[in-house]
């Protein structure tokens, strides 16, 4: 009788072709879960985690002369959270593969419905490249279907609903990696909410993060308390607070929604962004 992890690895190894363009596998399929994750990622493994995997599958595919490649398969539990951990790593050219993808210097990324694959040649080289785009073109086939991106990605307006802008999350280690808010976890994230921050024009320009509260408006209520107590040491009764660089960031709760914008040019500029948000 095979066991629950023979199962896993059994399915999820189906997902991955066995041999691509001379490449073939030639040892056993390694299979992780959380609680093993970092014998596999060293430190990066956190990611994973906050977006609450489930299991990794891991196959190593070898050609004479040519750069092993390696395929990690990560079954996510969820289409939203597949969605979050590829948005974690945005930088690279489109691939064309699944419901978004990333290429860029021998590694390719993608996500369909609850899995998001990833693909390394350990060196690049024009036969890795090709490989490395039939492995993935055959596991999102394999797939075989596409999954719903998270619904609050609706809430953002035109200008922060851009390709490349958008990170979805729930731990504030993530925000903090995308836009520092503060060492202490002033927004009260967690398992139970949800995050989506927008920033279109990278290193300047308004940024948007809207944060829903499982718990409700008590706890979207809280969060902006806490924000506006701690973030800064000039906090305004409007929810307003001036940088020191002369930006300006606005906040407000909303049922079970947190909103912030930073880096808004003035203060009713971040009233507006505000304001574009559908409530």
């Amino acid at each position: 009788m095979s066991s629950p992890q023979d199962e896993v690895v059994s399915r999820l190894s189906r997902l991955l072709p066995e041999s691509v363009q001379g490449w073939s596998t030639e040892t056993i399929d390694d299979l992780y879960d959380p609680q093993t994750i970092f014998q596999y990622i060293d430190g990066a493994g956190e990611v994973y985690i906050a977006y609450n995997f489930k299991h990794l599958l891991s196959r190593r595919y070898k050609k004479g002369g040519q750069p092993d490649i390696i395929a990690d398969l990560f079954d996510m539990g969820t289409p939203a959270d597949a969605f979050g951990v590829f948005t974690h790593d945005l930088d690279g050219e489109d691939p064309g593969i699944g419901q978004g993808g990333t290429y860029k210097a021998g590694l390719l990324s993608f996500w369909r419905d609850r899995f998001f694959v990833s693909l390394f040649a350990e060196k690049e080289t024009p036969e890795a490249k090709a490989a490395l785009a039939e492995i993935g073109k055959t596991a999102a086939a394999r797939i075989g279907r596409d999954g719903s991106r998270p619904l609050l990605l609706r809430l953002l307006p035109p200008e922060f609903a851009v390709d490349k802008a958008v990170h979805y999350f729930h731990s504030p280690v993530v925000l903090n990696y995308h836009f520092f808010v503060g060492r202490d976890n002033l927004l009260k994230l967690g398992p139970d909410t949800e995050a989506v921050l927008s920033k279109p024009a990278r290193g300047k320009g308004a940024v948007l993060l809207i944060v829903k509260y499982g718990a409700g408006a008590r706890a979207a209520a809280e969060a902006y308390r806490s924000f506006m107590e701690r973030y800064s040491p000039r906090p305004r009764q409007d929810g307003l607070v001036e940088a020191e660089d002369g930006t300006w960031t606005a906040a407000a709760s909303h049922d079970d929604l947190f909103l912030v914008v930073f880096r808004a040019p003035t203060p009713e500029r971040a009233r507006e962004i505000l304001a574009e948000v559908p409530r």
